[in-house]
């Protein structure tokens, strides 16, 4: 099962965070719109990503609520057809909720730098360190924490959980 290594915080001042990012990054901006629906299931979380009307992933995964540099598994099912997906889905589990976002991809060496507009909630980055078979979750922690110490990520602004639970929360 693929894994990666997290980090999420609040972003104050978005285009200076950004633009820090950029002349880090190895590779131009990608900026993506995003459509989270987020369904009730008994482990984990698990979300139809719509992307497009023709393109969406069916992500399901497992990560511990915790501020720190924090392991994720994950799974991720693509396809053409999200109208399809959400039928089934909808049909199966009750929606826990919605979170819609525009996010900035970047990649600074093994990490995805997401700069995130979060509708109803504000402006944050997430760091997730991809890690290949054999590298440990300590290798993966150390990469995210010097980036943070790079990019000056205070320890205040980092969060735990996703953003769905900081809409239910009223954060």
């Amino acid at each position: 099962m693929p894994r990666n290594v997290e980090i999420k915080a609040r972003v104050h001042n978005f285009e200076a965070f950004r633009q820090q990012v950029a002349a880090m990054s190895d590779t131009p901006v990608e900026i993506i719109e995003q459509l989270d629906t987020f369904y009730i299931t008994p482990k984990g979380r698990l979300k139809l990503r719509v992307l497009a009307p023709d393109c969406c992933e069916l992500i399901q995964y497992t990560r511990a609520d915790d501020s720190t540099a924090t392991t994720s598994t994950y799974e991720i099912v693509r396809s053409d057809d999200p109208a399809s997906f959400s039928r089934i889905l909808e049909s199966a589990l009750p929606i826990r909720g919605v979170v819609t976002k525009r996010r900035y991809l970047y990649h600074i060496g093994p990490t995805r730098v997401h700069l995130d507009e979060v509708e109803g909630l504000g402006t944050f980055m997430e760091l997730e360190v991809v890690l290949l078979k054999g590298q440990t979750s300590a290798y993966g922690a150390e990469i995210a924490e010097d980036l943070m110490t790079k990019l000056g990520i205070q320890t205040e602004d980092l969060i735990s959980g996703a953003y769905i639970d900081l809409l239910e929360k009223g954060i």
